[in-house]
């Protein structure tokens, strides 16, 4: 009887220690962490340095096109580690994030777009589409930089230029694309305009005048990022970017 107890005291503190190596393998004040980068760069390559390091990726420092990795790494509460991306030809520095304890699960997936006066952190799935057939989805990457309107979305509506509409898109975000709209090819020439309203109105979403965006319409899928700019004091809204061009 009394060596079953000695056993069983064994037993007990070899399960504690067991527990305590698992407990302490990472501080209260630690845990565990990864970022899974997935972007694409072009004309030109960037460099991606994670708390002050450079990041290596196929055994290279700076990369253009398809851009894969993962970052496993420990995070120390109440610490800074930034994630910085930097243009490899001029050194500009283009996007920073800092990643902390308390916000490393938004930042597991990150994704980005790095394009000429562009950088989009957003996931881009090129959609499929039928023969014959034309799609749009909308990116509205800078919405309110300009018109200082606080929206988070507006209402588009995709028509030709006699004003038959081919499409409504109920929220076009900055965040990620709208939702895919599928209408038949009519022409390789002929333009297509987006108008621009608050979302369940038919109210400009910013200023009193009609917003009319020219685009130019692809064969297939076009996945097109809109721009708030400036032109001679007047804020306007331009489509020349189609991410599907990259993908």
């Amino acid at each position: 009887m009394k060596k079953a107890r000695v056993l069983l005291l064994a037993l007990l503190v070899v399960a504690t220690s067991c527990e305590s190596e698992l407990t302490n393998e990472f501080d209260i004040g630690q845990k565990p962490a990864k970022i899974n980068i997935k972007g694409f760069s072009a004309p030109d390559a960037v460099e991606i340095r994670f708390d002050g390091k450079p990041v290596i990726i196929n055994d290279n420092s700076f990369y253009s096109q398809n851009i894969e990795t993962t970052l496993n790494f420990v995070l120390d509460k109440g610490e800074k580690n930034p994630l910085v991306i930097y243009n490899h030809e001029t050194g500009t520095q283009i996007a920073s994030y800092e990643i902390t304890y308390d916000n490393s699960a938004d930042y597991e997936d990150f994704y980005f777009f790095s394009l000429p006066d562009i950088f989009l952190q957003v996931n881009a799935v090129k959609p499929k589409i039928n023969l014959g057939k034309v799609g749009f989805e909308f990116l509205f990457a800078n919405l309110g930089e300009f018109s200082g309107t606080e929206l988070e979305s507006v209402k588009g509506v995709l028509k030709r230029e006699n004003g038959a509409v081919l499409a409504t898109f109920e929220n076009i975000g900055k965040d990620d694309f709208s939702e895919f709209k599928i209408y038949n090819f009519f022409s390789n020439t002929a333009p297509v305009f987006l108008e621009l309203y608050k979302p369940g109105t038919t109210e400009p979403y910013t200023g009193s005048s009609p917003i009319k965006v020219q685009i130019i319409q692809t064969y297939g899928v076009n996945m097109i990022v809109l721009q708030e700019k400036q032109e001679n004091g007047t804020v306007v809204v331009k489509g020349d970017i189609d991410i599907a061009d990259y993908l």
